[in-house]
């Protein structure tokens, strides 16, 4: 016992709890250092090229962000034949837990293929960093996009990301040529950011993403499966819980784990929770039919139990008449293989949605 526990403590703390989980949709951590040449080797790769605005190689080239008062790190994509006097469809990709704007690197190949096939219109995609620590950590905590205590992420990507983009690159102005998309935490930004700026917004994609984060069945159990008949709000902050069981619940992700920092943990907590709850945002935000296109793909063996999270919120979404696109993987768990299975549904929506350059 004397050499297992040391081991297994080592695992912990390199990968993190919260983010031993998503480390499997990560390609690039940010624990992991980049040579001076890496953009450059990639490049020579990509029909498309992308545009350095980060401090991982060696030189900072970073944006000062005036929301979080520091700078902070950002990858552009431009398409093959990129030409200043056309106007472009914009995406912005969002990471998820334990990840960081890097990640992006190792999908960039993928959506350069599916443009230069024709599979993809041709668009802007923007990855920013969007961890609360701005150094790397091997406790990585996520922001989720949102204004919190942690810090005004939201604003962070609705206006020091938004503008720069908009005033720099040639970007179409019209709302449904404007994407929000990512994976897990990074897909909840994206449908939480997505119903907020709907007058900038006409597109947002989750995958895998935690869009209901009071769920529970009328039980009380988190992990049970949804429900219509059998569901309720977890009206008690229950920071012990555990949310994720991974490898027979030898590593358990519990609740404080990813909320404490967003939320606090006093009497208004399950209030704060609940005004950043998609499927509560649905109603409070008043979110009508057509206003904004989602699309939601997951696996229906996530660890996160995320697919009873998705479908009480395409439950909600249908009893407001608003039409969701959604995918699911009957095997799928909360991994890089799911979300990748979902990579040319994705593009099939993206294209019957996204207007073409002008």
């Amino acid at each position: 016992m004397r050499l297992v526990r040391p081991f297994l403590l080592v695992l912990v703390l390199l990968l993190g709890v919260q983010g031993l989980a998503e480390a499997q949709f990560s390609g690039i951590g940010p624990l992991r250092l980049l040579p001076r040449n890496e953009i450059e080797r990639l490049n020579s790769k990509l029909a498309g090229q992308v545009l350095d605005y980060t401090y991982n190689h060696r030189v900072d080239r970073r944006l000062y962000s005036s929301a979080l008062c520091e700078k902070r790190d950002l990858y552009v994509y431009l398409p093959p034949c990129y030409d200043k006097t056309k106007h472009y469809p914009l995406m912005i990709w969002l990471h998820g837990l334990g990840q960081d704007e890097k990640n992006f690197l190792s999908l960039v190949k993928s959506f350069d293929d599916s443009i230069r096939s024709g599979e993809l219109p041709h668009m802007i995609i923007a990855s920013p960093d969007g961890r609360v620590e701005n150094h790397p950590t091997l406790r990585n905590k996520g922001s989720f996009y949102i204004n919190s205590n942690a810090g005004r992420f939201d604003d962070y990507i609705m206006i020091d990301i938004w503008d720069f983009l908009h005033q720099g690159f040639s970007v179409l102005p019209d709302r449904n040529a404007h994407v929000l998309a990512g994976a897990s935490m990074g897909g909840y930004g994206a449908i939480n950011l997505g119903i907020k700026h709907r007058d900038k917004v006409g597109n947002a994609i989750g995958i895998m993403p935690p869009l209901n984060i009071r769920y529970s069945d009328c039980h009380g159990d988190y992990f049970g499966k949804f429900d219509p008949n059998c569901f309720q709000f977890d009206e008690e902050l229950k920071r012990h819980a555990p949310i994720a069981k991974f490898y027979g619940g030898l590593l358990i992700v519990r609740k404080r784990q990813l909320s404490d920092h967003l939320f606090g943990k006093g009497p208004d907590t399950v209030a704060k929770i609940a005004a950043d709850n998609p499927t509560e945002m649905l109603e409070s935000y008043q979110v009508k039919p057509g206003e904004l296109n989602m699309f939601v793909a997951y696996g229906k063996k996530d660890e996160f139990n995320i697919d009873s999270q998705v479908e009480s919120f395409l439950y909600f979404a249908r009893s407001r008449g608003i039409e969701v696109t959604a995918y699911v993987n009957p095997t799928g768990r909360h991994n890089t293989q799911t979300g990748l299975s979902f990579s040319h549904e994705m593009a099939q929506w993206l294209t019957q949605r996204v207007p073409p350059v002008k």
